[in-house]
């Protein structure tokens, strides 16, 4: 079973994720739109891997990434971003906007549990 959090302000840009992912055999998703949602979202449902975008409307994917795994450790993160210079996380993977489906399916395949 593989669990994934899509932190994503944007719904349209949400649903295309989870289309992919869905897709690429992601099982379940929980989804959250601002830092502090994301953060409690992880608590309620450990993902597998997260999918982030770095700019929210509330927060950043970044400072959610650093709770979350100040709490459970390090999880497979995935940024989806058109300023990929904002993000400065050790150990993530990022695909900068536009990307194409089928870069984020093969990154998630990649960094899913088996």
């Amino acid at each position: 079973m593989c669990h994934v959090l899509v932190i994503e302000d944007d719904p349209i840009a949400a649903l295309d994720i989870h289309s992919v992912l869905k897709g690429a055999g992601a099982t379940s998703f929980s989804f959250a739109d601002t830092q502090a949602e994301a953060v409690e979202r992880a608590r309620e449902s450990l993902p597998s891997v997260i999918v982030s975008d770095v700019m929210l409307s509330k927060g950043t994917g970044p400072a959610a990434i650093r709770e979350i795994r100040a709490a459970f450790g390090r999880l497979p993160v995935i940024f989806v971003t058109a300023v990929p210079d904002m993000c400065e996380e050790p150990d993530v993977e990022i695909l900068e906007k536009p990307f194409s489906t089928d870069q984020l399916a093969a990154l998630f395949r990649q960094l899913r549990p088996n």
